[in-house]
């Protein structure tokens, strides 16, 4: 009993530290940050709700994938999406594509994480999003939440605010690199 008790007031002091709602019924999942050229994001994982695909991100940032990465493709109102491409901008080599994980309860709102595919549901890889707004069309059409920002809106916000353009034959890339320079888990 006392365990349950110690879980639930953890969950509430990181929910106090970082700014969130604590998630009792399952305790909190791993924090992530995501240091930038803009700032700094701290996102929320939901291991419950997307298991593979929050075990697949993990693994990206664990072995450093992430540091010296570039958000490729920024359209304000809508999102900004990482995780692909160095700083010189070539594809970086991925692990297998998972399995989709949608329909997980789990919503594109306004600063949550999810991942980037192609057509193919089960494609993601790497790539991952964090929307500027809510984006309803992309449940509808099975794209994979599995977390949430804690704290970096405003950095979220400021990335969605760069000016664009096209690049090797790509749209909506920042003239002006906004890069992802580490990505670990918080220690807290």
């Amino acid at each position: 009993m006392m365990k349950g008790i110690g879980m639930i007031l953890a969950a509430l002091f990181l929910a106090s530290v970082l700014g969130a709602a604590p998630a009792l019924a399952q305790g909190p999942g791993p924090v992530v940050v995501l240091e930038t050229s803009k700032g700094t994001i701290m996102v929320l994982l939901d291991p419950a709700k997307a298991p593979g695909t929050v075990d697949n991100f993990l693994k990206y940032v664990d072995s450093g994938f992430y540091d010296d990465t570039l958000f490729h493709r920024v359209i304000k109102g809508f999102m900004i999406q990482g995780g692909g491409f160095d700083t010189a901008m070539r594809v970086k080599a991925t692990l297998a594509p998972i399995r989709n994980e949608s329909g997980n309860g789990l919503e594109n709102r306004r600063g949550t994480i999810a991942m980037a595919r192609t057509n193919d549901l089960d494609s993601a890889t790497s790539q991952f999003y964090i929307n500027h707004v809510d984006n309803a069309f992309l449940d509808a059409n099975k794209y994979c939440v599995f977390g949430k920002v804690l704290r970096g809106m405003n950095v979220v916000d400021a990335i969605a605010d760069v000016a664009t353009g096209n690049q090797g034959g790509m749209a909506d890339v920042p003239r002006e690199p906004v890069i992802l320079l580490r990505a670990y888990r918080h220690q807290g």
